[in-house]
């Protein structure tokens, strides 16, 4: 008999897994922006490389636990679909955003960085408004596609995903409104002006709800066609 984790289980996974994420995210960005020399590419591929290894790591291992979403997007999706009730979702958000900000601390405090701190990067404009609603939307349609077809394959989807969105938005694929919060929180390589944060959310959300809406019209079996037609 299998018995499912308890939610307050299931939210300590949520809230260490973004923590962990966040750690990562903050953590390699400033690694990498200290050892590129000023070559911001080759700080962009460190950081790439750490935060696509790190999601694949804590979606094989806190999966079977929470669902491993550490994402309010993704929680929002599968209330869609009613696969978690709203008001899990809402308790899952709130850990991941949490867990977000500890990471960054936590990122902070090993490079000894001032703990608290407010982002000054500017990211900002329709480009990178656009880039946050595709990195959100693949990510969804990935995982909703995979989860399908190959479950056991969702963690080296997630973790490819965010590594190739990376390099092919000009937002650099934040795709996570906790994420995006905390990383507001972070004058370091890979944050976000406070003030251009809420932006990048609204975008982020709108992605979710259209890969809800696509993704769901494009895997409903019901709507399938008969072969020859």
């Amino acid at each position: 008999m299998i018995v499912s984790p308890s939610l307050s289980r299931r939210l300590a996974s949520e809230a260490v897994g973004s923590a962990l994420l966040l750690a990562t995210v903050i953590g390699s960005g400033i690694m990498a922006e200290s050892l590129a020399g000023g070559n911001v590419a080759l700080a962009l591929l460190g950081n790439t490389i750490a935060t696509g290894a790190i999601l694949i790591v804590l979606v094989l291992g806190l999966g079977s636990i929470s669902g491993a979403h550490f994402n309010p997007a993704v929680s929002l999706v599968f209330a869609l679909r009613r696969e978690l009730t709203l008001g899990v979702c809402i308790l899952y958000a709130a850990a991941q955003t949490a867990g977000a900000v500890v990471g960054v601390l936590l990122a902070h405090g090993m490079f000894s960085e001032p703990l608290f701190q407010l982002a000054t990067t500017t990211r900002a404009g329709p480009g990178q408004w656009l880039a946050e609603l595709v990195a959100t939307f693949g990510l969804l349609g990935a995982i909703l596609c995979v989860s399908r077809s190959r479950p056991a394959s969702v963690p080296y989807a997630v973790g490819l995903y965010i590594s190739a969105a990376y390099w092919f938005t000009s937002s650099t694929s934040f795709a996570n409104p906790a994420a995006t919060a905390a990383r507001a929180l972070s004058d370091t390589f890979a944050g976000i002006d406070a003030a251009n944060a809420p932006a990048f959310v609204v975008s982020q959300l709108a992605g979710a709800l259209l890969a809800f809406w696509f993704f769901g019209w494009l895997l409903d079996s019901s709507t399938d066609m008969r072969p020859g037609f």
